[in-house]
């Protein structure tokens, strides 16, 4: 087992080079984590120096490598926070969670800005987990760039990353100018935390380093330019409504919500708590999707759902072998079967919710 202190000494005798002390000594370690055989932490620093800091990014990572009996290593480089701040991880949802959850107030937070050059950012979600939400997300992107449309998709299930298997893609992004390179698979643009470490990490990570990912990830990839703009970003998000959602609505307005639920009671519950969510913070639901619909596990629960809370049934896609097997082979079958009945169902989907967005 590794010791905590072994791990702060190491990373102790990486230099910053602005400050000349070690990395923990000036206050660039945020959210450390070690536990058994593995450590992870977010290296902060001004954003101005993202660049600069990737080769110190490096040097801690082999630092923590070297450590005896260490063999899971995970360090996310983000500009949330300037060098020679607390190392303390900082609350910084803890203003937006009461405005979520206080149902006196009527307003929510006031994002900070959109990712650059991109028009449209459209969030996934589901209350509850295992309900096919990342499939529908990654075919409901594909079945967007069907249409003509720039499409990015950003993974923020911290802790269940699945976009890298189900694109087909692995390795870890290149840097060009304090920016994050996407990758590019299937006519999108990708990026998930699941790029930056190996593919059995476990993300031991607190809720303020989650939080840190995914807004360097948000706001630091370069999903668009002047010249060519994304036209929508299509946001995976974790199930339930903690602190990767929180963020993600603090960090950037929100033009939408998908809501992914099977049939089931149980599932829709978890629906009605998102929807509850969204309208808590601002964030128009654009509509309710009934995933694995059919005899298994029953059919028209979420369409009856839909109208109940007042939103759209985009529409319902059925149990069908054929999704799961595409993603396990990397390429949504939007993409591997266009002319398929299940491609048709999601381009129904797709011309609906752009039709919401007005894109």
């Amino acid at each position: 087992m590794v010791e905590r202190s072994a791990v702060i000494a190491a990373l102790d005798a990486v230099i910053d080079p602005i400050s000349g002390q070690g990395l923990v000594a000036a206050g660039l370690v945020q959210g450390l984590v070690v536990a058994d055989d593995r450590a992870g932490f977010a290296l902060e620093v001004d954003r101005s120096q993202v660049a600069a800091y990737a080769p110190v990014r490096d040097a801690a990572e082999a630092a923590l490598k070297a450590i005896p009996g260490m063999s899971r290593v995970s360090v996310i480089l983000t500009a949330e926070a300037k060098p020679g701040l607390s190392a303390a991880p900082k609350p910084r949802t803890a203003g937006l969670s009461k405005a979520a959850l206080d149902q006196g107030r009527a307003r929510a937070p006031v994002p900070t800005d959109r990712p650059a050059h991109v028009r449209h950012v459209l969030a996934v979600a589901s209350g509850k987990g295992g309900v096919g939400k990342s499939t529908v997300a990654v075919n409901l992107a594909a079945a967007l760039a069907a249409r003509g449309l720039s499409v990015g998709i950003l993974d923020a299930d911290v802790y269940g990353p699945s976009l890298p298997t189900m694109l087909g893609i692995s390795g870890q992004p290149a840097y060009e100018d304090g920016a994050i390179v996407p990758h590019h698979a299937h006519g999108l643009k990708a990026m998930s935390v699941g790029l930056l470490t190996k593919m059995d990490d476990a993300m031991i990570w607190r809720g303020p380093m989650a939080s840190q990912a995914i807004t360097q990830m948000l706001t630091q990839t370069r999903w668009g330019t002047v010249e060519a703009p994304l036209d929508v970003l299509v946001v995976d998000l974790p199930p339930g409504t903690g602190d990767v959602q929180l963020t993600l609505i603090q960090k950037t307005p929100l033009d939408g919500a998908v809501i992914v639920s099977t049939p089931q009671e149980v599932a829709l519950t978890d629906a009605r708590r998102a929807h509850t969510l969204f309208q808590k913070v601002g964030v128009p639901t654009l509509g309710l999707i009934e995933n694995m619909s059919g005899p298994v596990f029953g059919e028209g629960g979420a369409e009856a759902e839909a109208t109940r809370l007042g939103v759209v049934f985009l529409g319902a896609l059925p149990l069908d072998a054929s999704l799961r097997e595409a993603g396990d082979a990397g390429r949504p079958l939007v993409a591997a079967q266009p002319e398929g009945e299940i491609a048709a169902r999601f381009a129904a989907v797709a011309t609906g919710i752009a039709g919401a967005l007005d894109i």
